[in-house]
């Protein structure tokens, strides 16, 4: 394994960064925008039930989060630290670090999934589930509940693997799990007339397949392997899961937080005898906002290994670099997506479920204002994994918490009382606003200071 891993280290410290991070973003992009596409399918696919059905899958949503929350704390945490330390040739810790890594969430996942099955109808309506769609959310809930261990341990899995610059390798655990989803969805919602409880045990299987073949990945050459005899927790290694993890964590269940918050102020503020479709309105925009950020977040998250990588290795010019790079990328990408949002409202929101008019008015207002300030996401998104990656704990939690709570929250809470429903249509547009103008002196401080580091290092190898 050693002369493997030698190798990949003089990949990710001598390719040209520009030519090396597209290497390890267009995997992770197709793995996002796969996954995000297959969440896209299961709304489709449901919204031709009814409403409520698909309110239901957007409520779950929020449980969808914690799952990845889970699962992003875990990968980010301890890939982060197995990147810098095969940047450093300290391999033997690299493994110690991917086994805690993957068997914690295991355990954290059989544990929820019990205690959400045992109150599901509770949780249902904690998500923000409204009186009417609580059959539907319950009915989505019940096989992602059992598959709960299996998920959190893929995103782990897929996390672990890109920031060791085997995106490949989780790129075909990904996509094939969610094309295996796709194909099930009709099969088990209408052929086997299970309604909505068809697309959650769709979604199930599919992650039980991803789940074995990224697994699979980590037995690979040039992987770090995954196994009981390397399993050995300490406070130390946690402390190091937390220092990379946590902001992911806090990002992830801000998420949570505010799509709760969401479905709760939209039932509240919609009009009367409009609560389901007001609730899927949102639920089908979020969904198509995160098909388009899939694609600036995969592209962001394949500069991380070529980041940490030559972190660990001192190679500083690079990853300032490497960093510019995905900043300047992913921003283009985001505004083309808004763009499309702006112009097509109507008919992207319509996919979903044309037999609703009211539904398609209110998802192409929110549509609209989530995509003026869109674009504006690139800077932070980039600029928190850098700092995530390079171990800047506290700057890369401050930011990551941003757009979904530090902003998000009190703009929830305030904005509706001013405008009603208007309110809480633009509350995400002024979360990015916020956020933006929270990353721009963090932007150019780090660039700065990496170019500092880099001449500081160059004057000590003279010497």
């Amino acid at each position: 394994m050693t002369t493997s891993l030698d190798a990949k280290y003089h990949e990710m410290t001598e390719t040209p960064v520009p030519r090396l991070v597209l290497r390890m973003a267009i995997p992770t992009i197709l793995s996002m925008m796969v996954t995000a596409l297959y969440n896209v399918v299961d709304a489709i696919f449901v919204g031709h039930l009814s409403t409520e059905a698909t309110a239901g899958i957007g409520v779950a949503f929020a449980y969808m989060t914690f799952i990845q929350a889970i699962g992003f704390f875990f990968g980010h945490g301890s890939g982060n630290h197995i990147s810098r330390a095969l940047g450093a040739r300290r391999f033997d810790d690299a493994s110690t670090m991917a086994s805690v890594g993957f068997f914690l969430p295991f355990i954290l996942g059989v544990v929820s999934g019990a205690i959400g099955l045992l109150f599901l109808p509770s949780l249902s309506s904690l998500l923000g589930a409204p009186p009417s769609v609580v059959d539907s959310t319950c009915g989505y809930l019940r096989y992602i509940l059992v598959a709960s261990p299996f998920m959190m341990t893929a995103f782990t899995l897929n996390n672990q693997l890109r920031l060791q610059g085997n995106a490949r390798l989780g790129m075909i655990g990904i996509t094939s799990g969610a094309v295996l989803n796709i194909a099930l969805d009709p099969l088990l919602i209408f052929v086997c007339d299970m309604g909505v409880e068809g697309a959650s045990l769709a979604t199930a299987i599919s992650q039980f397949c991803s789940w074995m073949l990224l697994l699979w990945g980590t037995s690979r050459p040039g992987s770090v392997h995954v196994s009981w005899r390397a399993f050995r927790p300490s406070w130390k290694v946690l402390g190091e899961i937390v220092a990379g993890g946590l902001p992911s964590l806090c990002r992830q269940v801000f998420n949570c937080v505010s799509t709760i918050m969401l479905n709760y102020a939209a039932a509240r503020w919609a009009a009367p005898g409009a609560q389901a479709s007001t609730v899927a309105a949102f639920a089908v925009v979020s969904r198509l906002m995160m098909f388009a950020f899939s694609f600036t977040l995969g592209f962001d998250q394949g500069f991380q290994p070529v980041c940490g990588f030559n972190f660990g290795a001192k190679l500083y010019l690079r990853v300032r670099q490497s960093y510019l790079f995905a900043f300047g990328v992913s921003s283009v990408i985001l505004l083309v997506f808004s763009c499309i949002g702006l112009l097509w409202a109507e008919q992207l929101v319509a996919v979903f479920r044309d037999e609703d008019p009211m539904l398609i008015e209110i998802g192409a207002k929110v549509l609209r204002w989530q995509c003026l300030a869109f674009p504006l996401v690139g800077l932070s998104t980039a600029t928190n994994m850098l700092f995530q990656n390079i171990r800047m704990t506290f700057r890369s939690t401050l930011l990551s918490i941003g757009r979904q709570g530090l902003f998000f929250i009190p703009a929830i809470l305030i904005l509706p009382r001013l405008w009603g429903i208007t309110g809480v249509m633009i509350t995400q547009a002024v979360a990015d606003v916020c956020t933006f103008l929270l990353s721009v002196p963090f932007a150019f401080w780090i660039s700065k200071k990496l170019k500092t580091m880099a001449q500081e290092e160059d004057r000590l190898n003279i010497v």
